[in-house]
């Protein structure tokens, strides 16, 4: 398995767009608005209607529930039923955007991802001048919750396939099963599928006020118990009816079925959606026995590790033989920091979003006169620094006169030590933008490697100052 950089362009929208609608489980007015996003920026909500407009990003770490659909949440903001939306952008092959709401839930439209795409599509779908990763995988990759049976399957594939089965032990709906063999069928395939409830579930929901949102056009309900009397009124106050019936193929009336596996095509929605919180594009085929939402982040999460861990082993293959991008020399033309505390000699790779560098440790650096003199060992905020250092030249780049700036920290976070540094080593230092740098701020994730080997890493964000 492993991160694999394909001459695909990621894709953004050209233009904003907006839904207005209400959420199912909430039931109140909710305005959705799709926005572009540079490359690498992948795919966040935005709370419009809090403070500081606080941004979740669609990250399996974040899921905290999955009762009724999959909510995030970050320092206390959350964002409910996200997933029929990260379907519909993974369904159009979207890689950057960002989604503004005014409330915690998305609007359930009618229960699928139909109008999310015809709002995508609206907008334009553009390319960026970036290519995209994917997780291509090389082998089986699986989980099962032994209380459900579900289990999910990841396997090879030269793209990106779903297939569902799903079997609810009921005669009305019985065993369905769904396929996507490609993204590019998802319109026209998957994404008018709309939500579904059993008549028992849908009457639990109403007695404890969680489905205030929903009517008869926004949620398919196979009835799977004799509907009393006393349900039938309370379904007529709950959907504003004067009537309701159940059809001969055992669903409530006032809408038709768009396809008759239509739960097993919605199940598959929910995967798209829920695997979207990997946040890397997988080239495999997902095979998803009794999906639901628990199984599915569950799944997204231990996929997610497994791409991080590949990340952080993933060293730089550069030929240190070489001549580089910059020696030293042009490197103190670009950063202010001498000798002794200058801790890069070489940047070998240089973009708008990386830089690789590299440092030969020798036995004649200063801080080995104090450092564990006896078994000299680097210290690790000096490979820190030195990682520092490698980001500001990404940071210094873009800038006409980077000989009139200097580079501030303004915060480390996550830092880790793996293995130690020692003299005869050589460190090759990594640093990618987290996020696009405004107003003179990097955010961005460093690494350093020696001996073949994860040595270091951390988050970093600093500011570049011009000098008075």
């Amino acid at each position: 398995m492993g991160i694999v950089k394909t001459d695909i362009k990621q894709k953004t929208i050209s233009k904003e767009v907006s839904l207005k609608g209400v959420g199912l489980h909430t039931g109140k007015q909710v305005t959705l608005t799709f926005k572009s996003a540079d490359a690498n920026f992948g795919l966040a909500f935005k709370r419009v209607d809090l403070e500081g407009s606080p941004v979740i990003e669609a990250d399996a770490c974040f899921v905290t529930n999955t009762q009724r659909g999959t909510c995030l949440e970050k320092n206390g903001v959350t964002i409910q039923t996200c997933e029929h939306v990260l379907a519909s952008l993974v369904g159009l092959d979207i890689d950057n955007v960002i989604i503004e709401l005014d409330a915690s839930e998305p609007p359930i439209m009618d229960g699928s991802s139909k109008f999310f795409v015809e709002a995508l599509e609206k907008a334009g779908i553009i390319e960026l001048d970036a290519c995209r990763e994917v997780y291509e995988v090389t082998e089986v990759v699986s989980y099962t919750d032994e209380d459900s049976g579900s289990e999910i399957i990841l396997m090879p594939a030269k793209e990106y396939q779903v297939t569902t089965m799903v079997d609810f032990g009921t005669k009305v709906l019985g065993t369905q099963n769904a396929t996507l063999n490609q993204i590019s069928d998802f319109k026209n395939d998957i994404a008018d599928a709309r939500t579904f409830s059993f008549l028992h579930e849908l009457e639990m929901l109403l007695e404890n006020g969680l489905i205030k949102g929903g009517d008869l056009n926004n949620a398919i309900v196979y009835v799977d118990k004799p509907l009393s009397k006393e349900t039938m009124e309370k379904l007529k106050v709950a959907f504003k009816k004067d009537s309701i019936a159940v059809k001969p193929n055992g669903i409530l009336d006032n809408l038709t079925l768009h396809h008759p596996n239509e739960a097993a095509r919605h199940k598959l929605l929910d995967v798209l959606g829920d695997l979207a919180l990997v946040g890397t594009p997988i080239r495999g085929k997902v095979i998803a026995n009794k999906p639901g939402h628990f199984v599915n982040t569950q799944f997204a999460k231990k996929l997610s590790k497994l791409i991080k861990n590949e990340r952080r082993n993933n060293v730089p293959n550069i030929d240190l033989n070489q001549p580089p991008l910059m020696d030293i020399t042009q490197i103190m033309s670009m950063l202010p920091h001498r000798q002794p505390f200058l801790l890069i000699d070489k940047v070998f790779e240089l973009s708008d979003k990386d830089v690789i560098a590299t440092k030969n440790v020798t036995m004649n650096e200063e801080f080995f006169k104090g450092h564990f003199p006896g078994a000299p060992v680097m210290p690790g905020v000096l490979i820190i620094e030195a990682m520092a250092q490698t980001g500001g030249i990404l940071v210094l780049n873009t800038v006409p006169d980077p000989e009139n700036y200097l580079t501030f920290f303004m915060k480390m976070d996550n830092v880790k030590f793996k293995q130690k540094v020692s003299p005869g080593d050589t460190l090759i230092f990594k640093c990618s933008l987290i996020t696009p740098i405004r107003r003179g701020i990097c955010h961005m994730q460093g690494y350093a490697y020696a001996n073949g080997k994860l040595c270091a890493e951390a988050e970093l964000m600093a500011q570049i100052s011009k000098v008075k």
